[in-house]
Parts: structure tokens; C-alpha cells; sequence
């Protein structure tokens, strides 16, 4: 049986295969697209055709655009990139926990650095909205980080419809450490300055964790305002293993690692709501985390969010999760 992470490989070399047929793509094109009257949504300067996207870590090196624009998705995001290549944790590093509709991965920011992610980008779909995910390898740290930030986005800037900035996964040593006020506020402040530099900035969203207090968020949501960050991703996997159906030991047994899917949806929904509110509505929001239906789509939205992205669920649910959500919700 292929392993979670060989199985990914696997199943979108078969799709990769498959649209190299002629009409293949043009069918699956026509099977996956959502309706023309479904939800289109404007933020940022950006037209989105649908509300769904899918999130950083499905498609970290841009190999895919093409296949997943026949899936039917509203925008992709890549990454997470980081300035060198990094091969991540030592395998095996991404378990499903079925009982719970559930991830675990300690993936570690394995890509193939932002060069080579480059060198795939300039042959993207023209009609496709991408996002660059951007990190720090793991021998920076983070007095270095700025650094490795603004390597990417110099990297990136032409090639991307927007920026998001990784400082919350929970598998690279330290990461999640930039998200205290200071030294978020000092990273933003130079990638912002960065991108005003551009003829043609790039929307700039941050990507916060889960399991951040309310005085965190607190401060994320000033730092947003006063700094100039255009928007939220919220939220990256859980470090929290409460509420599993699947035996706690048999996941302690799995190791370290972040949670997505099915587990994070309450809490991720959680967040969105309280920094809209907190926020007044002053920047838009993404949401991830939990959503493998319209109805889980349709709560995030609800509390505030604008767009929504999904990765686990689709893994669980299947590829017409995208047109099941972009026509069903409201």
C-alpha cells in the first residue's frame, strides 16, 4: 500500500498523464467547472471566479497549475517556498487519521527552493489566480528571517497574483515564534516596504495558526492595520489533539506534527469570526481549516471570511468538493 505522501505523487502523476490525452482536459474541464452564476468575489483588486481555492501544501513547487485549474479551483496557492531548496523531515511525515476526516504532517517546508518554482511559474496558466506561500528555510533563523522572506518575494513578484506569509506552521523549529508583535510587526513592515517598491505591488495576506490567545490575535489584527498587511489567512494545522475520535495514544505514537481537517474547523471558524469582528471588517480573510462541505464552507463565511480554501477535505471528499462548494454556497 503507498504511504499518504507517495499516494499524493501518484494520483496527480495519473492526472498529469490523463490531460496530456487530447480532450481529456477539456472533459474533466467541463465535469469539475462550477456553474456560471456561482459566487464570483473581488478583493484586493482580484476577481476570483469562485470562492474556492486550494491551500499552500498540496502543491508546494508549482508542478501542477495546469491539473488543478481543470479541477475547477477559483485560485491556487504554492508553497510553501522558501530561498533554498530543503528536502523537510525525514519520511514517513504525513498520516491520515480517518476516524477524524484528518491529517497529521510534519512535512518541514520540503521544496525545491523558489528558483526552480520560478522556472515552472513562467509557463502558468494565464487565466489562473496563484498565490506564493513564502517561508524561511530552517538553518535561518529568525533574527534572520526577514532575510529569506524578501529573497522569495523579490523571487516571486512577477509570477504571483499575491503574497502570503507563512509564519505559523508548526514544523519548522521556531517558526511560529515570528508571530509574536515584535518581530511580526518588523517582518511585515519590510515586505510591505518591498512591494511598494514594485510597479505593480501584490496583495500581501498573512497566515496565522489556530492557536493563537485572543490577546495574540489582538495583536495581529493591529499589526494588520498599522502596517499595512492587505489581508488574513486563518488558519494554518493545529498542534492540538483535543476532540479526536482516534485513539490518543495511536496518534502520540505518530509524533510531532500539525493537525488539519475535520478537527480544526471549530476552531479555525472560531478565529475568523473574532478577528472580523475585532477588525470591524477593516481587511478581508480567508478561511481554511475544516471544510469538506457547503455547509462547513458556508460557516466560514459567515463569521467573516471572504474566500475559503480546503486541502484535507478534497483528500477525504474527492475533487467535487470544488464545484459542490463553489455552487452551494451563498
Amino acid at each position: 500500500m503507498l504511504t499518504p505522501e507517495k499516494a499524493h505523487y501518484f494520483s496527480m502523476a495519473m492526472l498529469s498523464f490523463a490531460i496530456c490525452i487530447p480532450g481529456v482536459a477539456w472533459v474533466l474541464k467541463q465535469c469539475f467547472k462550477s456553474d456560471d452564476s456561482c459566487k464570483r468575489v473581488n478583493i484586493c483588486g482580484i476577481e476570483f471566479p469562485n470562492v474556492v481555492g486550494l491551500a499552500a501544501g498540496f502543491d508546494k513547487d508549482a508542478l501542477w497549475l495546469k491539473e488543478l485549474q481543470v479541477l475547477g479551483f477559483g485560485h491556487v496557492e504554492i508553497g510553501t517556498l522558501t530561498p533554498l531548496p530543503q528536502s523537510g523531515n525525514p519520511t514517513p511525515r504525513l498520516f491520515r487519521l480517518p476516524k477524524d476526516s484528518a491529517l497529521l504532517n510534519r512535512m518541514g517546508f520540503n521544496n525545491v527552493g523558489v528558483k526552480d518554482a520560478v522556472s515552472r511559474l513562467k509557463r502558468r496558466p494565464s487565466n489562473l489566480i496563484v498565490g506564493g506561500n513564502i517561508g524561511r528555510n530552517k538553518i535561518t533563523s529568525n533574527e534572520n528571517a526577514t532575510s529569506d522572506y524578501l529573497k522569495c518575494f523579490e523571487s516571486l513578484h512577477l509570477y504571483v497574483d499575491y503574497f502570503t506569509i507563512n509564519v505559523s506552521s508548526p514544523n519548522t523549529p521556531g517558526l511560529r515564534e515570528l508571530q509574536n508583535r515584535k518581530p511580526l510587526a518588523a517582518l511585515i513592515r519590510a515586505v510591505v516596504k518591498l512591494n511598494l517598491t514594485k510597479a505593480s505591488p501584490r496583495p500581501v495576506f498573512l497566515k496565522i495558526a489556530p492557536d493563537l490567545t485572543d490577546s495574540q490575535l489582538d495583536d495581529v489584527v493591529s499589526i494588520i492595520i498599522e502596517e499595512g498587511v492587505d489581508g488574513l489567512i486563518a488558519t494554518n494545522t493545529t498542534v492540538s489533539r483535543e476532540s479526536l475520535f482516534t485513539n490518543l495514544a495511536s496518534v502520540d505514537a505518530l509524533g510531532s506534527g500539525g493537525i488539519s481537517g475535520a478537527p480544526a474547523r471549530h476552531r479555525s471558524t472560531e478565529v475568523i469570526r473574532y478577528v472580523h469582528e475585532k477588525s470591524g471588517g477593516a481587511f478581508p480573510i480567508i478561511g481554511v481549516g475544516g471544510i469538506d462541505s457547503v455547509e462547513s464552507a458556508q460557516e466560514k463565511l459567515d463569521a467573516g471570511a471572504s474566500l475559503v480554501q480546503i486541502y484535507s477535505g478534497m483528500i477525504y471528499e474527492g475533487p467535487t468538493l470544488v464545484k459542490k462548494i463553489a455552487n452551494g454556497v451563498k
